[in-house]
Parts: structure tokens; C-alpha cells; sequence
């Protein structure tokens, strides 16, 4: 999967897997809303977490030539992110979505892409903002939601892009075990060359305990309660980093696609905390520069990483969430 549809499947899941467990008792008929846990809520209101990654090589390779091989002997990150909600009744949700993202970035020999900007050392800002839309309505029968998204990105020192994007969603099935939709996403950024990417997601209890939780493309996981307060999930999300670069003037966006395999903990602290722990192999198939006004088809940069350990820390606060009970 390329890196391109890394922003669209941050924005085109969000809205559509949280509106179940955003809702209250008459938003939504109660044998759809039965399968939402507010223990662990998919979109957490307020949450900061600090990644760290064992050293890794990759090959880079310039304008169409290989370089030689490269060694990152140091990825560090933090990210925040916080979401507010404005309106939500039966009929609409009104949101916005605050994420910040520091990238530090330390690798074992220079890559002279720019004469006067480093990519392989330095550290770097990136933040984005959202507002999202909902709509509930009924088609051919069945629960249909409609979100409309408009955001910005930028660094520490401009704004850079602004995007748009609509989605459309059918529940297909909510009983008991099993809850299903299936959409579609429409895009109106102009650095991604793929129009639309359809969504689905699935969620299914098993009698043993084990859920099997399905966002595509983003993610497939299987999870479980486990201990008093506790959930343990195995499988693998994807996820992304991206940051704008300034060389002489002109502007450059980093993007990286990443697939993160391995096991995660999640632990309610008391109250509404959420202390969560994801370790793993993180894969990164593909790594781009492009220029801003071009499409990151138009790369002038790429690379290529083997696979890696990572490990990350998370908390998150959610006051508009009911907490948990023992």
C-alpha cells in the first residue's frame, strides 16, 4: 500500500468508527449502539505517546538512482492529539480533531538532497486540524452516515495544505456479536492521485472472549478483556509520518507509510485515564519527498527500510467518556 493514502485513512475511519460510541440511548436504534464499549473508545479525547525505534537500515535511492545503503540510529517521536465535540443528537455530530507530531530524526551518514536543509538529522514539526460533520440518516432501509471533513496541515513555521473530503457510510449488520459497514471516501487534496478508497469495517464477539476488530484499510486486530481493567490486542495497524522540508526557499513534504505488527495494552488508571503500551516490527515499505505543489507520485526522493522493533508509550484522557467500573 502506498504512502498517499496515509492522511485519507486518518480522517476517512475516524468519523465513521466513532459515531456508534459517540452517540447517547436515542441517537441511534439501541441494537446498534449495543455493541459500543465506551471502555476503550477508538478516538480518545485528549491523548499524548512517545515512540521509540531500534536502529534500522535503508536504502535510499535520488532522482531515479540508487544511493548507497544508510543506517537510522535514532527515530524518536511524540505525538498529541485531542478531540472536541460540539454537537451530537440523533440526527448530528459536530467535531474538530487537533493533532500535533514531533519527528527526531538521526542517521548515520548525510544524504545531500538539499544544500541547506538535512533530512537525516534535525528535528522536525507537523501539526494538522479538522472539522468534521455527521450526518445520520436511513438508505434503503438500513442506518446511513454522511461526514464531511475539512482540515489543514502545516509546520512550526507555516500553514500548508488545505484538504476536503466526504464519506458515506451503510450499517449493514448490528446484532448481539457482529457489527459491519461499508463506504466510501472522496477525496479533494491534490497532492494524492487516488480519488476515493472504500472503507469497511467489522467488529465480531467470538464465545471465548476474543474480538475480532477490523478497520480497513487501517487496521486488523484481535482483542481481549483481560484482568479487572485491562485489554490486550494482537495484529497490525498502519500508520504514518509526515513533515514539510524548506531548502531555498521552495517546499518539500515528507511522507512515510509504516504497518505496525505486534501487541498492544491498554489499562484503565482510575477515572477516565488510559495508560496504553504497543510493541512490536514495524515495516516501512516506502519513504517520500515531493514537491508541495506536485503529487507525491512526483517523487524526487524515496526509500526503503527493514523491518524494526518499536515501542510505545501512551495516555489518554477522555472527560467525555463514561469511566469504568471495576
Amino acid at each position: 500500500m502506498k504512502p498517499l493514502k496515509k492522511n485519507l485513512i486518518t480522517f476517512a475511519l475516524v468519523p465513521v468508527a466513532t459515531l456508534l460510541s459517540a452517540q447517547k440511548k436515542d441517537s441511534i436504534p439501541h441494537k446498534v449502539i449495543a455493541f459500543v464499549t465506551d471502555k476503550f473508545p477508538q478516538a480518545r479525547d485528549l491523548n499524548v505517546e512517545f515512540t521509540q525505534m531500534t536502529p534500522y537500515k535503508f536504502s535510499p535511492e535520488l532522482y531515479g538512482n540508487d544511493l548507497p545503503e544508510n543506517k537510522v540510529k535514532s527515530f524518536q517521536q511524540v505525538r498529541a492529539n485531542a478531540n472536541f465535540y460540539f454537537i451530537k443528537n440523533r440526527k448530528w455530530m459536530l467535531n474538530t480533531s487537533l493533532n500535533y507530531r514531533f519527528t527526531s530524526i538521526n542517521s548515520e551518514n548525510n544524504i545531500n538532497i538539499f544544500s541547506d536543509q538535512n533530512i537525516n538529522k534535525g528535528n522536525f514539526h507537523y501539526h494538522s486540524e479538522a472539522i468534521n460533520v455527521t450526518h445520520f440518516s436511513k438508505l434503503f432501509n438500513k442506518i446511513a452516515v454522511y461526514t464531511a471533513t475539512a482540515s489543514v496541515d502545516g509546520s512550526d513555521q507555516h500553514f500548508e495544505r488545505i484538504r476536503g473530503m466526504v464519506t458515506g457510510s451503510l450499517i449493514l449488520k448490528a446484532n448481539a456479536k457482529t457489527k459491519m459497514t461499508l463506504g466510501i471516501a472522496v477525496l479533494i487534496d491534490p497532492s494524492t492521485p487516488v480519488p476515493a478508497l472504500p472503507i469497511f469495517t467489522y467488529e465480531h464477539k467470538f464465545d471465548n472472549g476474543w474480538v475480532a476488530d477490523v478497520l480497513l484499510p487501517k487496521k486488523i486486530l484481535i482483542r481481549k478483556d483481560i484482568f479487572s481493567n485491562g485489554r490486550i490486542s494482537l495484529g497490525t495497524e498502519m500508520d504514518n509520518t509526515s513533515f514539510y522540508l524548506y531548502p531555498s526557499g521552495k517546499k518539500y513534504e515528507f511522507r512515510q507509510l509504516e504497518i505496525n505488527s505486534g501487541a498492544i495494552y491498554e489499562h484503565h488508571l482510575g477515572g477516565n485515564f488510559i495508560g496504553t503500551l504497543k510493541t512490536g516490527l514495524r515495516a516501512t515499505p516506502s519513504s517520500r519527498i515531493f514537491e508541495k505543489k506536485e503529487s507525491q507520485k512526483d517523487y524526487i526522493f524515496e526509500s526503503n527500510a527493514k523491518p524494526s522493533f518499536y515501542f510505545n508509550l501512551g495516555l489518554s484522557y477522555n472527560p467525555f467518556g463514561k469511566p469504568r467500573t471495576k
